[in-house]
């Protein structure tokens, strides 16, 4: 082997052991910044993962703080607003203004965390801090007002639901299947909220409710509520409040419409002086469902 090529394989193997001598270095480094971040980030995923059921202990760090509640409102509009109004005043769900004042931080921690049973309101898996902050905005807000006042004679209007809306909505263990349960419907919606959904009850249909209509192959036209659906069928309760099943293959058509099966309660078939008495019970509905 002449000189040339002897230097050549030292070069390599110098080469070769400096490659490995990098290699390890880094390895060395990424084991090292291993052992000093794992300790701390286990327990901050763990916590993330596992959200607490309670009010974590202390003093909400977000109270008062303008950057927070500022945080605060933005997650409380993409995740409460829907149903509690953006103004927190209610829509959908109760408002909330004419609550907070009474409700201590540990039952409002639960009340998001675990949602309200029978209601659209569902647990929230989100992490503790965002809770906290929704919590900061919400008492940020100026002070409560007081809980509306009673309305309406309660009496007539048990009269009028009995009379009007039994037939498809329950209240305990009476009432029928077609229309939502209203056991707890003065906990579940505000007073405006429930006007509007009795004058115009097309505007919003809740899940589980939403108006259909099913052709047949033989023109049968067969109207209910849907109560389940996927690519290739659909169940639905009709009006006879019978569950049916169909596969959407054996069907003419599935119409969606946008008219409730619940009909409108205008002026002229329900007075004003009636329906503050039908609030005015609603109101007082805050049993747990019966189903």
């Amino acid at each position: 082997m002449n000189r040339d090529s002897h230097a050549t394989h030292a070069r390599f193997g110098e080469s070769y052991q400096g490659r490995t001598l990098v290699r390890r270095t880094r390895l060395a480094l990424v084991l090292g910044l291993l052992t000093i971040l794992v300790p701390v980030l286990v327990p901050v995923f763990a916590q993330t993962a596992q959200p607490s059921d309670a009010l974590p202990p202390g003093k909400n760090p977000h109270l008062g703080n303008p950057a927070s509640i500022k945080n605060g409102l933005a997650l409380y509009r993409i995740r409460c607003g829907n149903c509690h109004g953006l103004d927190a005043r209610g829509y959908r769900g109760p408002d909330l203004t004419a609550l907070l004042g009474a409700m201590p931080d540990e039952r409002l921690f639960q009340t998001i965390r675990k949602g309200v049973p029978g209601t659209e309101m569902l647990a929230s898996t989100a992490p503790d801090d965002d809770l906290l902050l929704v919590m900061a905005y919400l008492r940020n807000m100026n002070a409560a007002t007081p809980a509306e006042a009673p309305i309406g004679n309660v009496a007539n209007g048990s009269k009028l639901f009995a009379a009007q809306c039994s037939s498809c909505h329950r209240v305990g263990d009476s009432g029928g299947w077609l229309g939502p349960d209203l056991s707890r419907v003065g906990a579940a919606r505000s007073r405006e909220t429930l006007t509007r959904e009795i004058r115009t009850p097309s505007d919003w249909m809740p899940p589980g409710y939403e108006s259909v209509t099913l052709v047949t192959r033989d023109g049968r036209k067969i109207r209910g509520v849907k109560k389940n659906e996927d690519p290739f069928s659909i169940q639905i309760m009709d009006m006879r409040e019978r569950i049916q099943g169909y596969l959407k293959s054996d069907l003419d058509q599935v119409i969606f419409e946008k008219t409730s099966v619940m009909p409108e309660y205008g002026p002229e078939r329900l007075s004003q002086s009636d329906l503050n008495d039908l609030i005015g019970y609603l109101s007082t509905l805050r049993a747990s469902p019966t189903r």
